[in-house]
């Protein structure tokens, strides 16, 4: 069986915050409300049982997930990942990013990849295309910033 990976550096959170089955379990969360726990492969029935697993061990590992006897839902870090990933796949719509017509995983893995990143075309802080980027960037580190002491808690085996 295998672990969650070691979260301690933040490239590894936002490489984790990029996992598609991650993003698809926060999404379904986010937009139906908690699941039964037993209704996850059910739910997510395009993933594998082990990408499920996973993908639930990496949400636990960031902090993201609350339960409920019987239920998956989202904590306070989750819901403000939730919005995160809204706020990217409303960027990556309005751009066409990766293309005109992907899915919402794919949009938002596609973005998180640009972060960071100087454009294809020439970098132009003026535009509103590269503004819009820049706060994308700036709310996955408020992110990041604003969890990762309860993460490490977490990570560390101590109750946040």
């Amino acid at each position: 069986m295998t672990s969650a990976p070691s979260l301690q550096q933040p490239r590894d959170i936002r490489t984790a915050l990029s996992c598609a089955a991650l993003i698809r379990l926060v999404g379904e969360i986010d937009d139906h409300g908690a699941i039964p726990a037993r209704g996850l492969a059910r739910i997510l029935a395009d993933l594998s049982a082990d990408r499920i697993r996973q993908a639930v061990e990496q949400a636990d590992s960031l902090g993201v997930l609350a339960r409920t006897p019987g239920t998956v839902g989202l904590s306070a870090a989750g819901r403000d990942l939730a919005d995160v990933y809204d706020a990217t796949a409303r960027w990556a719509r309005r751009h066409n990013h990766p293309a005109a017509h992907c899915d919402f995983a794919d949009r938002i893995r596609s973005t998180f990849a640009l972060l960071g990143m100087p454009t294809a075309d020439a970098w132009d802080p003026e535009s509103e295309r590269e503004a819009e980027l820049g706060r994308i960037e700036r709310l996955v580190a408020e992110w990041v910033r604003n969890h990762r002491t309860q993460r490490t808690r977490r990570i560390d085996g101590v109750a946040a």
